[in-house]
């Protein structure tokens, strides 16, 4: 295994699969692929891109999520572990599948929070359909 890739989403939970994935990547010498997927700009899914001041919001808030990344790949990093941190726009599940592809990713870590059963009935989760799509292995770690 040597190429992990943990989909973050600055959830109050990302830290655990970061360890989860630290664990994995110093057991078997592996480089860890943070990977957060941004929404779409908005003229890409159809909306005018709108007023400056908003695609100024836009882009700070984009650049933050990179800082962020760029910050868990130094710590593990500085843990004597490979890692790089990439933020991408996109559709989120294409988006994972088609970087794990491109990266020669042998797994792929996920965290899952546990919805009620309306929630699972009418809305999908992230997880479940990287599950359902990837011919990739996929760790799911469930969030406390």
């Amino acid at each position: 295994m040597k190429n992990i890739l943990v989909t973050i989403d600055f959830d109050v939970q990302t830290t655990l699969l970061i360890d989860h994935a630290y664990k994995l990547a110093n057991a078997f010498d592996s480089k860890i692929w943070l990977v957060h997927i941004a929404a779409p700009d908005p003229d890409f899914v159809g909306y005018d891109v709108g007023p400056q001041y908003i695609r100024d919001s836009r882009a700070h808030e984009l650049r933050e999520e990179h800082r962020r990344l760029q910050s868990y790949a130094k710590e593990l990093n500085k843990k004597r572990i490979e890692a790089e941190g990439l933020l991408i726009q996109g559709a989120t599940i294409e988006m994972i599948i088609q970087e794990s592809k491109k990266l020669h990713v042998d797994l792929i870590i996920a965290g899952h929070h546990k919805h009620n059963f309306l929630y699972n009935a009418f809305i999908s989760s992230v997880s479940r359909e990287i599950i359902e799509i990837s011919k990739i292995p996929i760790l799911i770690i469930p969030y406390e």
